[in-house]
């Protein structure tokens, strides 16, 4: 007789407690460690005598190595197993985060990063497949959330943490924080993520990958999408990637732990993204995206103003239209996928991350020739290529039922 199929884990129960606590763990580890540099830049041009846009390697190198190992690592863990493949990667990027408070010069230093990005590979394409697997669809929505959200509140932890500790400590004692930070969240991802039961495991095959990912070219709605995504994340992290150095030099001339508060702005982008999310449906996916990054645009003019109030409210609207625009556009490459969807997603990000790494490194060849007027320059440009884009995708055709 054929034993009955195991459950899937419902919602209410101790083992949808326990899945969720380690899957916001893991999020929350994750970003934390990735972005925990950003607020540093500044620091590392002093200490190691490198330009801004040189200091920016430290994020980018990450952030593109991160947009590589994304690409293998959804089939690695068909091979592995998502569980062993998770711990894994976060308990290796902790370890890495901690050689890299020790690093002796910048090379080495850089080195650290670009291990550290393909070790969290393994992490946020992993974690969805987890839950799309082993939770109650009633369920879905939440954890889907909670580990949005625990990206979120840990890039925003990671960056602030680790600025206001090198306002006062060196950066190598901010860098051993978060690492700490990293291995506490690890060892509760560990123990409370529950063993998967539905998971089939699967030869490792590239060759498939490859056909997969090459298939979805043929939608000129999703290329122009992942366009989308390379020039938003682009711009919005170049902007975080220098406004510690806009904080700190006059005429605002802020602390560095006064600087790092700027992350705080990022706890507006998850309730954007949840009012986006409600209002497509409403308005339709077509006009919400373009007009998140309409506001994204004019946020970004408003941070040439000198007054430190109207900087900080064009960051808030450059947030808040940003994280607007990139869950419309995410959601809609879910939709329009119509196979090989775990494949368009991660296509999606790794451009998304491929952003991060070229325009946010490139951005502080513009802050070296022209100050922030440069970057602003830089980045609208690139933004409003990006709302000709969006409008272009009004006119695409929808799919048929």
């Amino acid at each position: 007789m054929t034993p009955p199929a195991p459950t899937r884990i419902a919602v209410g129960t101790a083992a949808f407690r326990h899945a969720n606590a380690a899957l916001f763990a893991a999020g929350f580890a994750s970003f934390a460690i990735l972005y925990c540099v950003q607020p540093l830049l500044p620091v590392f041009a002093a200490d190691f005598g490198v330009s801004a846009a040189e200091s920016s390697l430290a994020l980018s190198v990450s952030t593109a190595a991160l947009a590589v190992s994304l690409l293998v690592a959804s089939s690695l863990s068909e091979a592995l197993g998502r569980k062993p493949l998770m711990v894994a990667s976060l308990a290796a990027s902790a370890a890495l985060t901690l050689l890299s408070a020790a690093a002796p010069d910048w090379t080495s230093l850089l080195i650290l990063r670009v291990l550290t990005g393909l070790a969290l590979g393994g992490v946020p394409a992993v974690a969805m497949a987890y839950a799309g697997e082993e939770m109650h669809a009633r369920g879905m929505p939440l954890s889907m959330g909670l580990i949005v959200g625990g990206n979120a509140l840990g890039g925003m932890t990671g960056r602030l943490v680790a600025g206001t500790i090198a306002d006062f400590a060196p950066w190598q004692a901010a860098m051993a924080a978060i690492a700490g930070i990293a291995v506490v969240a690890t060892l509760l991802f560990w123990r409370s993520l529950p063993a998967s039961r539905h998971f089939v495991r699967q030869p490792l095959e590239l060759t498939g990958l490859v056909r997969s990912l090459l298939m979805h070219r043929r939608d000129l709605g999703l290329v122009l999408l992942f366009a989308e995504a390379f020039l938003l994340m682009g711009s919005f992290v170049t902007i975080y990637n220098y406004a510690a150095f806009r904080l700190l030099a006059p005429p605002f001339e802020l602390s560095q732990a006064l600087a790092s508060t700027i992350s705080v702005i990022y706890l507006t982008g998850i309730v954007s993204s949840t009012w986006a999310g409600a209002l497509a449906g409403r308005l339709g996916r077509r006009h919400l995206l373009w007009i998140g990054i309409a506001i994204m645009l004019a946020g970004l003019l408003l941070t040439l103003a000198d007054d430190l109030a109207l900087f900080v409210f064009g960051v808030i609207a450059t947030t808040c239209g940003f994280f607007a625009a990139h869950s419309v556009a995410s959601g809609w490459v879910g939709y329009r996928a119509r196979s090989a969807k775990a494949q368009a997603a991660a296509l999606y990000l790794f451009l998304y991350y491929l952003g991060s790494s070229i325009v946010g490194t490139s951005g502080g060849l513009f802050y070296a020739h022209a100050g922030w007027t440069g970057v602003v320059a830089f980045t609208s440009t690139l933004t409003f290529v990006a709302l000709l884009i969006a409008l272009r995708l009004t006119r695409i055709a929808p799919l048929p039922p």
